[in-house]
């Protein structure tokens, strides 16, 4: 008597599948092109911009608020103009890309590690705890981050970790939040159970097991906040409580351009702007593929 034996269907990877379901979506594959080509930009910057903005030598008062396409007296060609202080505009936005983006990756990954944290003791220890640590998030919650921020950034003052001090103040929240909800479904789980049985630390369950499978709500929500912390940062630099004029972002750039709408130098915050909104609008496509793809009732 002969047995057969039935093949074993292969288990495609999670990763695999997570990237076959991404690509098949034309905006989400739009949208991580975009954001590759920015953060490239922010990241080559010094090898590919025509000019480094801020080397004061290298600037010629002669040659400012040329107009897209203008020519400098020494013959040189700027493709998006010069601002009033004759820097170039397009190298402007690639070193201010590299300031947008540096505070919205830290601050993002640093309320990350706050609020996952707080939330996954809260759900873990339940009872007095998870109501105090609840109760300092609804607080949080019920300010509007803008203001949260501002507060801040008049007490602290100006500076680029300033401003990523108060945009984990205002973020943080939300994580822990998630991390919480998340935490709360896995508690009862069998392998949580075990783990306790084994008598390993609460700390090595809740990360080393509880945070894992966690993670996805997680990740989908700090790629949302990190388009958010960018167009926040972006409105304090604006408003001129945000990062020093040494050290400028997009929305510095923005606001040192908004003096001369009025006199018809558009260009000298129209295409930060657009940088800006390039940047926020490829990273909410990616946020809101990777929402759908992450959903648990999509991944099995």
């Amino acid at each position: 008597m002969t047995t057969t034996t039935l093949p074993t269907p292969a288990v495609e990877s999670p990763w695999r599948r997570l990237a076959s379901d991404f690509f098949a979506s034309k905006l989400a594959t739009l949208g991580l092109a975009l954001l590759i080509l920015v953060i490239g930009s922010a990241l080559l910057a010094p090898w590919i911009a025509p000019q480094n903005p801020y080397d004061i030598g290298s600037l010629d008062i002669m040659d400012s608020k040329l107009p897209p396409g203008g020519e400098s007296m020494t013959g040189s060609t700027y493709l998006l103009g010069t601002d009033g202080q004759a820097r170039d505009v397009l190298s402007a936005i690639l070193y201010g890309l590299r300031t947008s983006l540096m505070v919205g990756f830290v601050s993002v990954l640093a309320a990350f590690a706050i609020g996952a944290a707080v939330g996954l003791v809260a759900a873990y220890f339940g009872g007095r705890v998870d109501a105090l640590l609840m109760r300092i998030v609804d607080i949080q919650l019920s300010f509007p981050a803008i203001l949260v921020a501002l507060m801040l950034l008049a007490i602290l003052g100006k500076g680029v970790d300033k401003v990523i001090i108060a945009l984990v103040v205002v973020q943080w929240a939300y994580f822990a939040r998630a991390a919480r909800g998340a935490a709360l479904v896995e508690r009862g789980k069998e392998y949580v159970e075990a783990a306790r049985c084994l008598s390993l630390g609460w700390g090595r369950i809740l990360f080393r097991h509880v945070l894992p499978n966690c993670m996805p709500p997680l990740i989908v929500i700090a790629t949302i906040d990190l388009a958010h912390a960018i167009a926040l940062e972006a409105t304090l630099s604006f408003l001129g409580v945000g990062v020093p004029v040494t050290e400028p972002s997009l929305g510095m750039l923005i606001s040192n351009g908004f003096e001369y709408l009025l006199s018809g130098q558009y260009w000298i915050s129209f295409f930060p702007g657009i940088a800006l909104a390039i940047s926020i609008i490829a990273i909410n496509l990616v946020g809101d593929h990777l929402r759908d793809v992450l959903n648990p009732r999509h991944v099995s």
